[in-house]
């Protein structure tokens, strides 16, 4: 799993490559709570590279997201495609979570 982020007005835009399973999800997870302790409060994970995701990947997003709402912050969700937008659509992150075909439309609809 490789991890960058960016800033791009006043929000972060988060891009994960490869997995995100139950070896890589502490690490996904420990990676957005520094960039929460540091003051981010907007959000947008772009999944677009992601190749999979299992149940340790999305309850390290629930985490995340709590963890947002506690600060008053915002996470968003673009690119998904495949396999792991099938998983989202699966398990009702769907309902839970704005999700955006494209980091612009993500950034557009804040």
């Amino acid at each position: 799993m490789e991890i960058t982020s960016r800033q791009e007005k006043n929000t972060t835009v988060v891009t994960v490559q490869g997995r995100i399973d139950a070896v890589t999800a502490p690490e996904f997870e420990n990676y957005l709570s520094d960039l929460i302790s540091k003051g981010g409060r907007s959000f947008i994970v772009n999944l677009s590279a992601l190749e999979y995701i299992s149940s340790a990947g999305l309850r390290s997003i629930l985490a995340t997201a709590k963890k947002l709402k506690a600060e008053q912050g915002d996470i968003r969700f673009s690119g998904l495609q495949g396999p792991v937008e099938e998983v989202f659509k699966i398990s009702g992150f769907y309902s839970i979570f704005k999700i955006f075909d494209s980091d612009a439309s993500a950034l557009n609809n804040a």
